[in-house]
């Protein structure tokens, strides 16, 4: 069964200063369910749109789900069908996608990440930098070597994935600004232990500082969205991401924070002002 998402709006247009409109989509991503999950990938391709986003990004492995033990058997080369899928919903609808998807390159899988044009075109792909280890056999994905960045109308978009902000890897995202990069999109599964309390420790922090630091620094935007949905499986198997998607400004203002939940499928409708 099909959810399509709640819309939640944030920002205002500056007319001296005019701003696009993004959709930060925060879905439900099942382990194993591709098939469910590239259908609320579409919805919410096909939401941001209706909403007026120019650009729309989705989470970190939409398609298998992080870390799920299916992950290797059901990875899929890019391009390949999920991505010319998810580009024939760019398409379709004249918007820029950005989404995680796993991919398989010979006997590897990857935790990647595309960047697809208004014309379904493949602008960027990016393979996971700073892959966290579990230890054999929970190395599900091989390490990324390669950053880079697209110059478009709305700016010169920068692309990498969750953990790859960190602040022990912050030299990527700072690598990507020197690039010209002044969005950084990034897709992300942000999980936490079944029994935490966000009310006792509010989730999000850890993001906050890092994300603050690129934004300052080169005057530049940062948006994260994380899916939402149990982890079913794998080296986490139990654990909750929990959306709480993040998006921030130059100068380190917040633009949007996305609603915490392991059931807070929401599309959250944001201004990210212009490129320099």
């Amino acid at each position: 069964r099909l959810y399509y998402p709640a819309v939640r709006s944030h920002g205002h247009t500056n007319m001296s200063n005019p701003a696009f409109k993004l959709g930060m989509g925060q879905m439900l991503v099942e382990g194993g369910q591709v098939e469910a999950n590239l259908q609320r990938a579409e919805a919410m391709i096909a939401a941001a749109a209706n909403a007026g986003c120019r650009v729309v990004v989705l989470p970190e492995c939409l398609d298998v789900g992080w870390l799920d033990e299916s992950a290797t058997r059901n990875a899929e080369a890019i391009p390949g069908p999920r991505s010319e899928r998810l580009a024939a919903s760019a398409r379709r609808h004249g918007i820029f996608v950005a989404a995680g998807l796993t991919e398989r390159d010979g006997d590897l899988c990857y935790n990647a990440a595309v960047l697809l044009g208004r014309d379904g075109r493949l602008l960027l792909k990016h393979r996971k930098i700073n892959e966290l280890r579990f230890g054999p056999p929970h190395d599900v994905y091989a390490t990324g070597n390669v950053l880079g960045v697209a110059h478009t109308e709305l700016g010169c978009f920068g692309l990498n994935i969750c953990a790859d902000n960190f602040p022990s890897s912050l030299a990527l995202g700072h690598s990507l600004a020197h690039m010209g990069a002044r969005i950084i999109l990034s897709p992300c599964a942000w999980a936490v232990p079944a029994e935490h309390d966000n009310l006792q420790t509010p989730y999000g922090q850890e993001w906050v500082d890092p994300y603050a630091e690129l934004a300052t620094s080169h005057d530049m935007s940062v948006i994260g969205v994380s899916c939402v949905g149990w982890l079913g499986s794998g080296p986490w198997k139990g654990r909750r991401c929990i959306g709480n998607s993040l998006a921030m400004g130059p100068g380190g203002r917040i633009l949007a924070w996305g609603p915490h939940g392991v059931d807070a499928q929401e599309l959250i409708v944001v201004s990210i002002p212009p490129a320099a």
